[in-house]
C-alpha cells in the first residue's frame, strides 16, 4: 500500500501537456457569469429575508463571480483553481445554504482538469479538497441523498479525466512507437547504403593491389575511387547519428532509388489506376534520400488504396532537380479527414523531417486527396 501511495504521489503531470488557453476558456467564462446574472434575475426560490444570514441573491452573484475567472487557468494551474473554486463553493454553502446559485456548479470544470492534468501531488491534495467539500456539506445539514448524489456525481467526473488522460497517453505511446519504427526503417536505409559504399571500396581496394606492380595508373585510379567512395560513406555516417535502430541484422544491397518507383505503376481490375512519372535527374539523387522518397510514395499509394472510397486514378509525380526531390500523390476519391494524424502518415512525416525535409496531408483543391513532400538534396547531411 505505502508503494502505491508513493507511485501515484510522484506521478508526472499528463502527457502530452495541456495546451494553452484558447478562446473556447473566454466563451465559458463569459458563458458562467451571463448564466449567474441570468439565475440571479429569474430565480425566486431564495428563502425569505430573515430566516437565514446572508441569503440576498446578489452575495451569492458576487460569489459566482468573484470564483469564476478560475476556468481561464484551470489548466495551467489546476491545484489552485480547485482549491480556489472549492474554497469560494464551501464558504458560500456556510454562509447562503441554500441560497447559493447553482450557476455555482460551475467549480466541476475545475475538478475534471484537475485530474486530467495534474501531477501525482495535485490528485492527492484534490481527493482531500473534494473530501472537504463534501463534509462540510454534510455539517450544513445536506440531506444524505443529496451527499450520496453528489459522491457519485463527481465520481464520475474523476473517471472521464483520468480515463480521457490515459487515452491520450496511450494514443501518445502509439504515435511515438510508429516514430521509433520509422526512424528504425531509416536507419536501416542508411547502413544499407553505407554498406554499399564501404563493399565498393573494399573491392576498388583489391582491385588496386593486384594491379598496382604491373598498373600503376590503374592503381592510382582506384585510389580516386576510393576517395569518392569514403566521402559519401563520410557524409552519410553523419545521418547515421540522427536515428535509432534496433539489432536487426542488416542486408548488404542498396536501398531503392527513384526510378524503382515505377513499380508501384499498376492497371489492375477493381482497384484504382496508379500512374507513375518520374523526371529530372533522379540517377543523382542520394541513395538516402531515394530510398526515403520511395518509401514515401510507396505508404501513399497503400494509404489511397485503403482509404479513398471510389478512387479511379493514384497520380505519383516525382521531380528530382539540383535542390532535391519533390513528390506528390495525389488521388480522385473521397477521404474521411480523421481528427488527428494516422500512424502511417506520422511515420511518413517523421521519415521526411529527419531527413530535412517535410511531407503534409490534406484534400485537394479540386477533390480527392493529395500527399505532398519534400526532401532536400544535401540538407539531410548536415
Amino acid at each position: 500500500m505505502t508503494g502505491l501511495l508513493r507511485t501515484a504521489w510522484n506521478a508526472p503531470g499528463a502527457a502530452p501537456p495541456p495546451p494553452r488557453r484558447v478562446w473556447r476558456d473566454w466563451a465559458l467564462l463569459a458563458f458562467v457569469v451571463v448564466l449567474a446574472v441570468l439565475e440571479t434575475l429569474v430565480r425566486t426560490q431564495f428563502p425569505e429575508p430573515g430566516t437565514q444570514p446572508l441569503t440576498q441573491p446578489l452575495v451569492a452573484l458576487a460569489i459566482v463571480l468573484v470564483a469564476a475567472p478560475t476556468l481561464l487557468w484551470r489548466r495551467t494551474r489546476p491545484l489552485l483553481m480547485l482549491v480556489i473554486s472549492f474554497g469560494v463553493t464551501g464558504i458560500a454553502t456556510l454562509l447562503l445554504g441554500d441560497s447559493q446559485l447553482f450557476t455555482s456548479g460551475y467549480a466541476i470544470f475545475t475538478l475534471y482538469a484537475l485530474f486530467r492534468w495534474g501531477n501525482g501531488r495535485a490528485l492527492v491534495a484534490g481527493c482531500g479538497i473534494v473530501a472537504t467539500n463534501l463534509a462540510v456539506s454534510a455539517l450544513t445539514g445536506t440531506l444524505l441523498g443529496d451527499l450520496i448524489g453528489g459522491t457519485a456525481f463527481f465520481t464520475i467526473v474523476v473517471t472521464l479525466a483520468l480515463a480521457l488522460r490515459f487515452r491520450a497517453r496511450a494514443r501518445m505511446r502509439e504515435l511515438d512507437s510508429a516514430k521509433l519504427m520509422e526512424r528504425e526503417t531509416l536507419a536501416r536505409d542508411l547502413h544499407d547504403t553505407v554498406a554499399h559504399h564501404v563493399s565498393a571500396i573494399a573491392i576498388r581496394a583489391q582491385a588496386g593491389l593486384a594491379v598496382a606492380e604491373l598498373h600503376p595508373d590503374a592503381a592510382t585510379d582506384a585510389l580516386r575511387v576510393i576517395e569518392a567512395e569514403a566521402s559519401k560513406t563520410l557524409a552519410e555516417m553523419r545521418s547515421m547519428v540522427r536515428v535509432l535502430r534496433q539489432g536487426d541484422a542488416p542486408e548488404l544491397a542498396p536501398g531503392r532509388t527513384l526510378p524503382d518507383i515505377s513499380e508501384l505503376a499498376s492497371d489492375e481490375q477493381g482497384g484504382p489506376r496508379v500512374v507513375v512519372q518520374v523526371s529530372g535527374d533522379a540517377d543523382s539523387i542520394p541513395r538516402t534520400v531515394a530510398a526515403a522518397v520511395y518509401r514515401l510514395a510507396q505508404e501513399s499509394v497503400t494509404n489511397a488504396r485503403r482509404h479513398a472510397r471510389g478512387a479511379s486514378i493514384i497520380d505519383v509525380v516525382v521531380e528530382a532537380d539540383k535542390g532535391g526531390v519533390r513528390l506528390t500523390v495525389t488521388n480522385d476519391g473521397e477521404v474521411a479527414a480523421a481528427a488527428t494524424p494516422g500512424y502511417g502518415i506520422t511515420g511518413m512525416m517523421e521519415r521526411a523531417s529527419l531527413l530535412g525535409g517535410t511531407c503534409q496531408s490534406g484534400r485537394a483543391p479540386g477533390g480527392g486527396w493529395v500527399v505532398s513532400a519534400v526532401l532536400p538534396r544535401v540538407g539531410w547531411t548536415t
